[in-house]
């Protein structure tokens, strides 16, 4: 995958796009997967928007996101069925035509028997004029990407089975780190200290999300940023004070 050595830090949105994953019917799963995987590629997603299958909803949000972030990713409706409508919304919002895209055409028609390669299957090869494919090792159907947009399937093997593929497509920037101390006593308790760190580790996001395990309410303390030594840093001076507050 390219780096960009000028532009060290890259921020995403995703779009969530589906009434099955709004109504609890389907779990999202996409989401965490994809949050993991971009970081991994030096891209932070910033926000995840979840909407219906709704045009106008679909527009809407594609021009803001795409506007406001580096990348824009979205999960769902590109399947052959009448409420599959991402494609040609995202036509709509870049206000280009909706066509059959030739090279997505000849995938499907040469891994569908000709019987079967009816106006459904078909309607998996329409896509924004100018679109470039996104490949699907799994089951054939491509996605697309058209600027800064990158769309995707919504079922969650065939969405990893294209990462190889994306991975190839996308300029990456600095990874972001983290470091996670997991402690068996109240939030509470180290709020101050925490509090303090963060001012003074301004360069770096600190959060703390308390846990009930095992009958005992405990806390993560999660430590995070661009740079290994500054967050080894501030460990280091966090796991000090929380023996000074342990002894206590």
């Amino acid at each position: 995958m390219p780096f960009n050595k000028k532009k060290k830090k890259y921020f995403a949105a995703l779009l969530i796009i589906g009434d099955e994953i709004l109504s609890g019917r389907t779990q999202d799963t996409n989401t965490n997967f994809l949050a993991n995987w971009l970081n991994e590629h030096g891209i932070q997603v910033r926000e995840v928007r979840v909407i219906p299958d709704l045009r106008l909803e679909i527009i809407k949000s594609i021009n803001y996101l795409r506007k406001k972030y580096d990348y824009l990713f979205t999960t769902g409706g590109i399947g052959p069925t009448h409420d599959d409508i991402t494609a040609e919304s995202v036509a709509k919002a870049f206000k280009v035509k909706y066509e059959y895209n030739k090279e997505a055409y000849k995938i499907l028609k040469d891994h569908y028997k000709k019987s079967y390669f009816n106006a459904a299957r078909k309607k998996m090869a329409k896509m924004p004029k100018g679109a470039g494919l996104i490949l699907n090792p799994s089951s054939s159907a491509p996605g697309f990407f058209i600027k800064n947009v990158y769309v995707l399937p919504g079922v969650p093997i065939i969405l990893k089975s294209m990462m190889h593929h994306l991975e190839q497509l996308i300029v990456g920037g600095q990874k972001k780190l983290s470091e996670n101390i997991k402690i068996d006593f109240p939030e509470s308790k180290v709020s101050k200290v925490f509090s303090n760190l963060q001012k003074k580790f301004k360069d770096l996001s600190l959060g703390s999300y308390p846990f009930f395990r095992s009958g005992k309410v405990g806390v993560s303390l999660v430590i995070s940023g661009y740079s290994s030594k500054r967050i080894f840093d501030c460990k280091k001076q966090l796991l000090l004070k929380l023996k000074k507050i342990k002894s206590h």
